[in-house]
């Protein structure tokens, strides 16, 4: 896992004045956690988080234009946005983020995600 330092700052990640405006505006928009209103549960959503994450630091520092401009696309594409709860986002999204499989599994025990290795998915 990287360390705080070389994650850069929050403005160096992108997460300035203008994405706190446009976060506040989502969230006034999009006021549920995406996560619990699939399971039918209405919980107050605190963070707009990127369903793809951009990777706009790691981006900005290859110094690749083409690379660059897709990170930056990527960022502000309001359709790779969710709004989430600070539980939802900092747990199972975390999780997923670094293992690729979403964690969790129907009433039978069978994980959900096809690509998870008890499936005989890739993962």
């Amino acid at each position: 896992m990287p360390k705080y330092n070389e994650r850069g700052s929050s403005s160096q990640r992108g997460y300035g004045s203008k994405w706190q405006g446009a976060r506040e505006l989502y969230l006034a928009q999009n006021p549920f956690c995406a996560d619990h209103k699939e399971r039918g549960r209405d919980v107050i959503a605190t963070v707009v988080d990127h369903k793809i994450a951009p990777k706009l630091f790691e981006a900005k520092q290859s110094r690749d234009p083409e690379r660059i401009t897709r990170a930056h696309k990527l960022f502000w594409d309001r359709n790779n946005w969710q709004g989430l709860c600070k539980l939802c986002h900092d747990s199972h999204k975390q999780r997923l983020e670094k293992s690729g499989v979403v964690i969790g599994c129907d009433v039978d025990g069978i994980p959900i995600d096809s690509n998870h290795h008890w499936s005989g998915g890739g993962g």
